[in-house]
């Protein structure tokens, strides 16, 4: 192994590697893997673009204290297999609405929460699950058709480019969409970033600026809500934008912002997060949902 590879800023993604139960499902001439922790009411975690379930690794621990936590690679990226061609919104849930089948059979209810590109594609697989869900939260979601300011351009790596130029440019990107305090990226983010965008064959953001949603998130029937980072560079300056749409369908809708965090506010401001989720969920619980 690599001096990077054994790094001791790697164990916390080790050591979730390696408690991991394993389920495949169908994916193209492949399969879609879905990771499961801990034990309690079904939790499915859907990542971003040019991610994998390392999206959601300092957010596992804290919500497999209480849930059966079950995160996906969503289909062309992570360890799953590249799906069939051509790649559409649609098309992609319905592999993932099929993986829900093979990890959740006889229909067990479920909490569903999504990220950016993940939330996208969640909302499309809640609209189809009626009563089986038991709540969606949205997080950082693209595609809403609403106001986002110009954002610096990203530098994509180059076929050229050693493990040592790529991670500083893969460290500028975070700085410009996933963090809204630069000093807060650290190694393992970096390394997360590195490994997931080598690994991206379906490529998100042309779906991003597109109004997806405005028909779909109408047809889920179960409780919508929203986390946000308050300086999320995909919603910022206008993130109560968000919070309005989602009430003008729900108008209790649940819509919580945290403070100074950015796009990956999961990961950013990792505790507020996990906090705010568990309280949502409890109250859902406690509600009946």
């Amino acid at each position: 192994m690599s001096a990077a590879e054994t790094s001791p800023f790697l164990a916390p993604l080790e050591r979730l590697a390696r408690a991991a139960v394993v389920t495949p499902s169908p994916c193209g001439e492949g399969s879609m893997a879905w990771r499961e922790w801990g034990a309690g009411p079904p939790l499915v975690l859907l990542h971003g673009g040019y991610g994998s379930w390392t999206h959601w690794l300092r957010n596992i621990d804290a919500l497999a204290s209480r849930y059966r936590v079950i995160a996906a690679d969503m289909p062309g990226l992570g360890d799953s297999a590249t799906p069939p061609a051509p790649f559409t919104p649609a098309g992609l849930a319905a592999i993932i609405a099929r993986g829900l089948d093979v990890v959740l059979p006889g229909r067990e209810r479920f909490h569903l929460v999504g990220f950016s590109f993940g939330a996208m594609l969640g909302s499309f697989v809640a609209a189809s699950r009626g009563a089986q869900l038991r709540s969606m939260t949205l997080v950082g979601s693209a595609s809403m058709g609403l106001r986002r300011a110009p954002m610096r351009p990203m530098q994509p790596p180059r076929p050229h480019m050693s493990r040592e130029e790529i991670a500083p440019l893969q460290r500028a990107n975070l700085a410009i969409l996933m963090f809204a305090d630069p000093a807060r990226i650290d190694d393992l983010a970096v390394h997360l970033q590195c490994e997931n965008v080598a690994r991206a064959r379906v490529k998100s953001r042309v779906f991003a600026p597109i109004d997806l949603l405005s028909p779909v998130l109408p047809r889920i029937e179960a409780p919508l809500g929203g986390i946000w980072g308050e300086r999320d560079a995909t919603a910022y300056p206008w993130v109560e934008d968000r919070r309005d749409l989602l009430r003008r369908i729900q108008p209790d809708a649940f819509f919580a912002i945290v403070p100074g965090a950015g796009h990956w506010v999961m990961y950013e401001a990792a505790d507020a997060f996990n906090r705010m989720l568990l309280d949502r969920l409890a109250a859902l619980e406690g509600g009946g949902a």
